[in-house]
């Protein structure tokens, strides 16, 4: 029996049929079961930003719309690959939160969040859920290329 180890809420890349789901597929990369659909308790603000059109959960909590995504049970070596893609703590930060389930309970997970951005970023639509559109086409370079700094980026 595989141990798990956290529940994390996934709202952006990560979630099913979006551009980094294979992150938590890959068997390589540990284990992650779906859990179910979710939404924050908090409100918080999201945002598509920088060149790449990278989703952003902005720590500005009360700010924005309660924020819809999916909560998966991973194991140790799965949540320290999400860590690497997040780039966790240099870039994005984690924190746990309240998430409503869709059978109306709810539970505690890790979700991952910008804490240090530019004001401006709060201009941006406001969004409840994430989804990759061509529009606006999340770029993979920004996660790939270790010399484009997404952090150096927020303000675009």
């Amino acid at each position: 029996m595989l141990r798990m180890s956290a529940r994390v809420f996934v709202y952006g890349t990560l979630k099913s049929g979006e551009p980094n789901h294979h992150w938590l597929t890959k068997k390589e990369n540990g284990h992650a079961r779906f859990l179910g659909r979710g939404t924050t308790a908090v409100k918080f603000p999201l945002v598509v930003g920088t060149r790449y059109n990278i989703p952003f959960l902005l720590a500005r909590p009360g700010d924005g719309n309660n924020i819809h995504g999916e909560i998966y049970e991973v194991d140790e070596a799965m949540f320290s690959k999400l860590d690497q893609l997040e780039d966790y703590p240099n870039y994005y930060d984690r924190e746990e939160q309240t998430i409503r389930t869709e059978t109306d309970g709810t539970m505690q997970c890790w979700l991952y969040l910008i804490r240090n951005f530019p004001e401006k970023m709060l201009s941006k639509p406001q969004l409840s859920s994430y989804h990759n559109t061509p529009d606006q086409p999340y770029s993979e370079k920004s996660v790939r290329d270790p010399a484009i700094s997404a952090k150096d980026d927020l303000s675009y």
